[in-house]
């Protein structure tokens, strides 16, 4: 019988110290789609690992700040991720990894490099194979208040995803917990339902459209 993993995370909204300097030089949203569900039980968890959760989109919006010297204020970047295995499950590695990075087509040439090399630093060796780089207008909402969880991202016909805050109906076994954490290091984040994850793009061989997960998380990163 597969062992159960049992993070220790509790409830549904996470506060992740990043890794960076004190003082702030860049911050914004961001927005995570897995093809597995995050906030779940061991239940179901272990009934999708190793079958699905081998993709992923990420995606940040710088509000204002620089990367390395140029500023990237109002500027997005997406990565889209086909993994070797489920994305978290600890007993098996998820590398190599392929990754498709969509750059923010009001970027100029040097701000291009600097998306590129700043969604590097965030997700590491996610990141590490990077088989294509297109462009093309990115726009990322993300709603506050008691519509926290809401949001949207679209990166021009190659990405789209639409969440909303998860609510009571969407607990099925009851014992329904962050399972997987957010692939990437942020100051703050909560899990939300996926109501559509699309990647219709070139270079990972596979494209798909996953609707009604609970597979998102939308938060914020500060460095």
């Amino acid at each position: 019988m597969r062992k159960l993993y049992v993070p220790v995370f509790v409830g549904i909204a996470l506060m992740v110290v990043s890794a960076g300097p004190g003082n702030a030089a860049i911050k914004g949203d961001y927005i995570e789609a897995r093809s597995a569900d995050v906030y779940t039980g061991p239940c179901f968890a272990n009934g999708e690992v190793g079958l699905v959760g081998n993709e992923a989109i990420l995606a940040w919006r710088i509000k204002e700040g620089d990367w390395r010297g140029t500023s990237l204020n109002g500027l997005g970047v997406v990565a889209v991720v086909k993994a070797h295995a489920t994305l978290g499950d600890p007993y098996h590695s998820p590398y190599p990894a392929e990754s498709v990075l969509i750059v923010d087509q009001r970027a100029t040439p040097r701000q291009r490099l600097a998306l590129q090399a700043f969604a590097a630093a965030m997700a590491g060796k996610l990141l590490s194979h990077v088989v294509r780089v297109e462009t093309a207008p990115i726009h990322l909402a993300l709603a506050q208040g008691e519509q926290h969880g809401t949001a949207r991202l679209v990166a021009g016909n190659l990405v789209r995803i639409e969440t909303r805050s998860l609510c009571h109906g969407d607990d099925i076994c009851g014992n329904e917990f962050v399972y997987y954490p957010p692939l990437i290091q942020l100051t703050h984040a909560m899990p939300a339902f996926t109501l559509e994850d699309s990647f219709q793009g070139k270079g990972l061989d596979v494209v798909w459209n996953h609707m009604g997960k609970r597979s998102a998380f939308v938060g914020s990163f500060t460095l």
